[in-house]
């Protein structure tokens, strides 16, 4: 049994995680115009009473709840329990006691709507943009890359057949040399009911794995500027137009990538559009790389790695890498909450950075 010294300490440590979350959720208000974000929310999302005549949950507060549950790594059930029991949570998404929470149904409804209408793109780029304005983003650069995103709905089991035509035709109906009268059976791979139909295998490091493609570019910090998913056997190559496009960075700026990107079209596309081509070059077979080349890819190598930390922190923070939900549209709203709640996580300790580097 914990003596009183000891119930002291887990005491005094509980309050000091407890204000270390209410100052991040504090940080949060005060770093966002959440009066924005809430009318972009409204393009998307604008309910007004339920069935019952109440006043339906504000958009903001849905979002706000889809935030905590990146942040902790919860499901729908255990969002609406830890609003319910925590106090910061009910507060930073603005309930009182005396409020209802929103339950998990409300919280789904609204996340397939703003995923139908494509409004978390909206919302990422609404983010993105009062992120630079404070200075915490930059648009100068950035560093391009992929990670899977593994889907636990995959095949299981042998191949199973179903019959998807069988008929006869009439006697000299074809014309195809077939017998008069012949029974034509015509065999499908059958599809099982739990598979996600929209993912595919991919063979990386010798392993087979199922799921899909997160095309992110990151600023020259880490923090994302844009997010294409695509299922998993999509090569990282075709994709690297499609990610600096969205990424809207200045003209002069710097595109970095590893040796995967390199292709003669990409780096046409760098040079025609005026960005600098920041593309690790690949050997080939009987051409091997110059030392200017190898001294190239060292340099492109020290900022690149950055794109990874991105990967690893949003993996090991939010216990994410495996997907949520079924079908690519709502693995690509997993990937964008998981790219603006990594970018709000960071900011804070950007700002006083920043500060500090202003102070000197």
């Amino acid at each position: 049994m914990p003596t009183n010294t000891q119930q002291l300490s887990f005491s005094a440590l509980s309050l000091s995680k407890r204000k270390l979350k209410s100052e991040f959720f504090d940080q949060m208000n005060q770093l966002l115009d959440l009066t924005a974000i809430e009318i972009e929310i409204r393009k998307h999302y604008n309910k007004g009473f339920s069935v019952a005549g109440r006043p339906s949950y504000s958009g903001l507060l849905l979002f706000k709840m889809s935030l905590l549950q990146t942040w902790y790594g919860l499901s729908d059930y255990e969002v609406e329990e830890k609003v319910n029991d925590s106090l910061s949570f009910m507060k930073f998404v603005g309930l009182s006691l005396e409020d209802d929470v929103p339950d998990h149904s409300v919280l789904s409804r609204f996340r397939t709507a703003l995923t139908q209408k494509g409004g978390y793109e909206k919302l990422m780029e609404q983010i993105n943009g009062q992120l630079e304005t404070r200075g915490v983003l930059l648009k100068k650069g950035v560093i391009v890359d992929a990670s899977i995103t593994d889907s636990p709905r995959k095949p299981r089991g042998k191949k199973e057949y179903e019959v998807v035509e069988d008929r006869k035709e009439e006697p000299d109906a074809t014309g195809d040399g077939q017998e008069p009268g012949t029974a034509h059976t015509v065999l499908a791979i059958k599809t099982q009911s739990h598979v996600d139909t929209e993912a595919a295998w991919i063979k990386k490091a010798g392993k087979l794995r199922f799921g899909y493609k997160k095309h992110i570019a990151t600023d020259n910090q880490g923090l994302v500027r844009a997010v294409i998913t695509t299922a998993a056997n999509e090569s990282d190559i075709i994709h690297l137009e499609d990610v600096v496009k969205k990424a809207g960075i200045d003209k002069g700026s710097r595109v970095r990538a590893d040796k995967g990107y390199s292709s003669e079209s990409n780096r046409h596309y760098l040079r025609s559009n005026g960005l600098k081509d920041g593309v690790m070059y690949k050997a080939v077979r009987n051409k091997p790389l110059t030392s200017h080349q190898q001294k190239f890819n060292k340099i492109v190598s020290q900022t690149r790695f950055k794109v990874e930390r991105t990967f690893g922190g949003i993996t090991r923070w939010f216990k994410t890498g495996v997907t949520r939900y079924v079908g690519q549209a709502k693995t690509h709203t997993q990937h964008l909450l998981e790219a603006i709640a990594y970018n709000l996580y960071r900011s804070p300790g950007i700002v006083v950075s920043n500060a500090e580097l202003s102070a000197k």
